[in-house]
């Protein structure tokens, strides 16, 4: 069983957008987000509008600020908007997107996996990266428990690339490989963190 893509998906591959370039792709980060969803697939758009209208749902609007910026390289601060806001703008884009075609089919098999048998290990990895400050471990582990610990897993390791000073130990990311196989992640999804690896 496997995932429509190898690669990341949902909003962790929203968050990747925001690099320190990112406004060469739009004049706003919502511009930014309706250009990439209106080229990719509609497995794509689902699986970000599943993300985020679970975060929006689940998490109260800090606890998202929170992961969004964790998540990304550089992305505007929420002075003018709230997490909440920000997360029912990306649902927005994504119902927008799919309004378009009439023959849209939902996700079925490994892309609706929630991974429910797993949230202790992924508590666990989450609470063990003790580079993340603790306030990002500890949205990281509200994601996990509130929303799902597929979603978590996948922000954790979009934080972890995007942390100062990272590093994993082998034994660690040897774990995160077992979780990424686990929740039927493509070949590059938990692959992203590899060069954070400690030589042995």
């Amino acid at each position: 069983m496997q995932r429509f893509t190898e690669f990341e998906f949902g909003v962790p591959w929203v968050m990747g957008f925001f690099h320190q370039d990112w406004i060469y792709d739009g004049p706003t980060a919502a511009d930014v987000v309706a250009k990439h969803l209106g080229e990719e697939s509609d497995e794509e758009v689902l699986a970000v509008q599943r993300d985020a209208q679970t975060l929006l749902d689940q998490l109260p609007s800090q606890t998202l600020e929170v992961l969004w910026t964790a998540g990304t390289q550089y992305i505007p601060s929420f002075e003018r908007i709230t997490g909440s806001e920000w997360t029912r703008t990306v649902v927005d884009l994504c119902a927008a997107r799919l309004s378009a075609k009439a023959d849209v089919r939902p996700l079925s098999g490994a892309d609706i996996e929630d991974g429910l048998a797993h949230r202790d290990a992924v508590v666990a990895e989450i609470e063990q990266v003790e580079f993340l400050a603790a306030e990002v471990r500890g949205a990281l582990v509200e994601c996990a428990c509130r929303c799902t610990p597929d979603l978590a897993f996948r922000v954790l390791l979009r934080a972890v690339v995007y942390a100062p000073d990272g590093s994993l130990a082998p034994a660690q990311y040897q774990r995160m490989e077992a979780l990424g196989s686990a929740f039927h992640y493509g070949e590059f999804v938990v692959q992203s963190a590899r060069f954070l690896v400690e030589e042995p």
